[in-house]
């Protein structure tokens, strides 16, 4: 018998995706009359993972990962992280010159209405 202690590297990390070869087991599971508790001991997978397929299960007849919805963002991490720190070297900059300097050390082409609205997204008031 495993204990939650000898477990802890077969736990999922918050972004890692669940195979299918265990979402199969969970509606097999669900089918045969099993409860969540029980599905999620026999797996070795938290209780809110096995909750969360057999409902996606119920709705979307499916198991498999959707798209994400919605529009996906003008920048990258990497470019939001060249925004700040230039950001941070100088707050006086104009979104103008913030847009133009992007343009030529990352190779970004946005507006600097789009700068704007980036910075007010990180928190960058003014």
């Amino acid at each position: 018998m495993q204990t939650a202690s000898t477990n802890i590297g077969e736990r999922m990390g918050r972004s890692q995706e669940l195979s299918d070869s265990k979402r199969g087991p969970v509606i097999g599971g669900h089918l045969g009359n099993k409860s969540i508790r029980d599905i999620s001991w026999l797996l070795h997978i938290p209780r809110s993972t096995v909750s969360g397929i057999i409902t996606k299960w119920k709705q979307l007849g499916t198991t498999a990962t959707q798209p994400p919805s919605g529009r996906p963002h003008h920048m990258t991490g990497r470019g939001q992280r060249m925004l700040k720190r230039t950001v941070r070297r100088s707050r006086q900059l104009s979104a103008e010159s913030i847009a133009k300097d992007l343009q030529t050390w990352c190779g970004l082409q946005m507006s600097p209405t789009t700068v704007r609205r980036e910075l007010h997204g990180m928190g960058f008031h003014g």
